[in-house]
């Protein structure tokens, strides 16, 4: 399979780059002892450090598989990065060995040296390197001669991908079609031109000497898949059967498979796991607590002599907003604007900058975002989470998911005090369709990508908001 040749050339590029550090190490410990001026003890454990060497560049493997189907093209920037990430791994294996043994003899200059030279050698090695290991691994026998079954446009889709693919000795010699004017829409590609109808397959492979067939649609009568796939078993020839599905479905999809069973989804849902929804309400508690018994009775008092003396009323304002799968619960906030009858075409009305209903320190509250601090107790009580998308008027969440098609998506999860929209600087009255679509994609991103990591940073920068609010903060 063309996936277990690329994992391949990582661990092919991982082991040469490991050899290639210890290798290294040995020829400057040579160098020193023998050609320079620089004293290094011979009392010094050198295995010891040589295998630390070792063990960080092993654990800097994973840095490589992580750059997944782009790691034979990297461009100089991404190489920087992985290579700093590598040197730094080996560095910090180096240092605890230090550290742990307590070894004054080694000569911190050698190794400080050591490691400079190492990231030049490892950030031209991670450059060239990966090329020079696929000509030599996929080359001659190893090409695999690759013919296409389909229409030419599915083929034309799939152009990209073959030129990315390219390294790893996948070479297209043509493509077969019963589409009579398949030929008059043959793609450019010398290699990827029409050959015929698929009744040519058996001959083709053998002709071609075809090591693997990609079938880019399935054909309409399951009895000509049949003949594909048996003709394809009869020489020896591998199969893939080109997923289709996304040029009937606009958007992208995941790939799930249960219990042998296989589904797409729209979205990864990091949260449906048990153990993360108890983490990130272990998160939840451990925030909010601190602030509902320490912070809230002093900032309620204020709050409450300053309303006194510019807009007399309650201390809170608490209205209902949708939460999680379409709920709703009673959201607490400061109250911001002067008393007034309840009123609920007049509570549904967006604040705005300048809004004559907002009291003067009441803009203060809903600049700093202090206004929003009763809602830790909606986080206790479990409506809420630190961080999640903010909830809205049930009637907003109405016209709303008339003009986001995904806005709904954002109840998969419990809203939040505060979100990723809202560290991005998307808070406030929404004025236009496109604001809307933007809070929506970040929401909808959150939910998807979701992280007690990404949890900590939000928290953090709303944190630096309360003494630094954004513009957009009314």
């Amino acid at each position: 399979m063309i996936s277990h040749r690329l994992r391949g050339l990582v661990n092919l590029h991982a082991v040469a780059t490991t050899v290639m550090a210890g290798t290294f190490f040995l020829v400057c410990v040579f160098g020193v002892r023998y050609q320079s001026k620089l004293q290094l003890s011979e009392s010094v454990d050198i295995g010891r450090y040589l295998l630390a060497v070792i063990v960080g560049m092993v654990i800097s493997t994973r840095f490589l598989k992580a750059l997944g189907p782009k790691f034979h093209r990297l461009a100089w920037v991404e190489v920087l990065g992985l290579t700093t990430r590598q040197v730094v791994v080996v560095a910090l294996a180096v240092f605890t060995l230090i550290v742990s043994t307590k070894d004054q003899n080694i000569s911190r200059l050698f190794l400080g040296s050591y490691l400079v030279l190492l990231f030049v050698m490892l950030l031209f090695t991670n450059r060239l390197l990966p090329r020079v290991l696929a000509g030599l691994a996929f080359s001659g026998r190893h090409l695999l001669p690759t013919l296409f079954i389909g229409h030419s446009q599915a083929l034309s889709r799939l152009e990209p991908w073959l030129a990315e693919k390219e390294h790893l000795g996948i070479k297209p010699v043509g493509f077969l079609s019963d589409n009579p004017s398949a030929g008059e829409r043959a793609t450019r590609s010398e290699g990827t031109r029409y050959l015929g109808a698929m009744a040519l397959l058996a001959s083709t492979i053998e002709e071609k000497n075809v090591g693997q067939v990609i079938l880019l649609d399935l054909p309409v009568k399951a009895a000509d898949t049949q003949v594909i796939i048996e003709t394809c078993q009869a020489a020896g020839c591998r199969l893939l059967i080109h997923n289709s599905i996304e040029d009937h479905v606009p958007v992208p999809l995941l790939p799930v498979v249960e219990d042998g069973h296989f589904f797409f989804t729209t979205q990864e849902e990091p949260l449906e796991d048990p153990m993360n929804r108890a983490i990130k309400r272990l998160f939840d508690i451990a925030v909010s607590l601190p602030v509902v018994a320490l912070v809230l009775p002093l900032l309620s008092l204020w709050v409450l002599v300053m309303q006194r003396w510019q807009a007399p009323g309650p201390l809170l304002f608490s209205r209902n907003r949708g939460g999680q799968r379409g709920s709703e619960f009673k959201m607490l906030k400061y109250r911001s604007m002067f008393y007034a009858e309840p009123n609920a075409q007049k509570e549904a009305k967006q604040a705005s900058r300048g809004d004559a209903r907002v009291y003067a320190f009441g803009q203060f509250l809903r600049k700093s975002s202090l206004d929003e601090f009763p809602q830790f107790f909606n986080v206790l009580r479990g409506d809420m989470s630190i961080v999640g998308p903010r909830p809205h008027l049930p009637q907003h969440d109405e016209e709303f998911s008339r003009i986001a098609k995904t806005y709904r998506s954002r109840q998969l999860v419990k809203p939040g005090i505060t979100g990723l929209a809202q560290t991005k600087g998307f808070r406030g009255e929404i004025t236009d369709s496109t604001l809307l679509h933007k809070r929506v994609d970040l929401d909808v991103y959150y939910i998807t990508h979701w992280s007690v990591g990404l949890d900590v940073l939000i928290t953090i920068n709303t944190l630096l908001q309360v003494f630094f609010p954004p513009k957009s903060a009314v």
